[in-house]
């Protein structure tokens, strides 16, 4: 199947202004249909990547209002009335991405909506009091006068989607909870060939932490359990604030990188002994770039990574989120003797999430409501 055999297509994202998991979805979209325009609230052309500065990209009304680019989540309350004002009379099919934003768009009736769904938005339903007890005083006022209005949108607005994909079963199961809506699992393109593992001579002693050092992802829970158990850890991730916070509370064998070079990420990844995984997440790409390093994950064993680990052979979970459960499983994970698991099955396990699955996630899920 070839994605021209589908005429004009739309693809509609909620903002683009950096390059990270969501817009790596577009980037394999625009391969899939390289005559595709995108809309958007927001653009910072300077910040994406030449696959997607190569096509259109059409802005809604937000990004016109100041300092857009940087102030993109204030306006969030327009953006719902910005949507739906996007004239897409002549596209022959409209495909959503949806963690803002973005699936709000009325299709012509005879076009086809697929929204590919890496969230419902999380600071109107399961993380609304995690993100209001985080925000400034203003926007914690703010928030419960806006956000009843916001939720009623975005429950209506699912219902004019022809057909939903999540980028998991856990956020599949957050589709049918908050909209009533079924969806297909299409797990996102990880670019699994960009990995590789190494020969057993090179392996090190150390376990491996990589990512944004943001509060959900419990950066903490992993610098304290290693502190405890007196083990080489390796930090790679920023902002420099949180990495600053993180030392104050490291023990000696914990290195920070911060911020480093692909060459050095990829280095790491194949020579810990595993990846630790201790947030909650939609889906989870670094885990299966892991595998696909031929390294094994220690993980938090709720969300997106019940669909690509797989306990006791390329990985082990532990259930509750404290330093003891996190502790009592790097112990697990060495008296079983996951740390010397056969590569190869690591990363059997990671190309069972590249971007020919996503395609063809994708095309059957179109097929659907063609």
């Amino acid at each position: 199947m070839s994605g021209n055999e589908f005429g004009r297509v739309a693809i509609i994202h909620y903002w683009l202004v950096g390059m990270r998991g969501g817009e790596k979805v577009i980037e394999a979209l625009c391969r899939m249909f390289p005559q595709a325009d995108i809309f958007t609230h927001v653009a910072d052309p300077a910040k994406l990547s030449a696959t997607l500065t190569k096509h259109k990209i059409i802005e809604t009304r937000v990004g016109r209002l100041p300092m857009a680019t940087k102030m993109y989540q204030k306006y969030l309350p327009l953006m719902p009335r910005a949507l739906e004002e996007l004239d897409l009379t002549g596209y022959d099919l409209v495909i959503s991405s949806e963690s803002g934003p973005a699936k709000g768009v009325i299709a012509p009736p005879d076009t086809p909506h697929l929204c590919y769904c890496h969230s419902p938005m999380r600071y109107l339903w399961d993380q609304y009091h995690v993100y209001r007890n985080g925000a400034g005083f203003i926007t914690r006022m703010a928030m419960p006068l806006l956000a009843h209005s916001l939720r009623q949108w975005d429950v209506t607005s699912a219902a004019r989607v022809d057909g939903f994909a999540a980028n998991s079963g856990h956020v599949a199961n957050r589709i049918k909870k908050y909209w009533r809506r079924d969806a297909d699992v299409v797990a996102p393109p990880v670019a699994v060939d960009d990995f590789k593992p190494v020969a057993s001579s090179e392996l090190g002693d150390f376990y491996l932490w990589v990512g944004e050092l943001a509060p959900y992802k419990r950066p903490d829970l992993a610098v304290e359990a290693f502190k405890k158990l007196d083990k080489p850890f390796v930090v790679i991730g920023g902002p420099d604030e949180m990495v600053k916070k993180l030392q104050a509370i490291a023990g000696p064998k914990t290195k920070f990188l911060g911020k480093a070079p692909f060459d050095v990420l990829k280095d790491h990844m194949a020579r810990c002994k595993a990846l630790i995984f201790p947030g909650e997440e939609d889906f989870g790409i670094v885990p299966v770039e892991a595998m696909a390093s031929g390294r094994p994950v220690i993980a938090y064993g709720r969300g997106g990574i019940l669909d690509s680990v797989v306990e006791n052979e390329t990985g082990l979970f532990f259930k509750n989120q404290t330093v003891e459960e996190l502790v009592d499983a790097v112990e697990r994970f060495e008296n079983a003797g996951l740390d010397a698991v056969d590569p190869q099955i690591c990363v059997n396990r990671a190309r069972l999430f590249d971007e020919n699955a996503f395609r063809e996630g994708v095309y059957a899920s179109l097929a659907k409501i063609m």
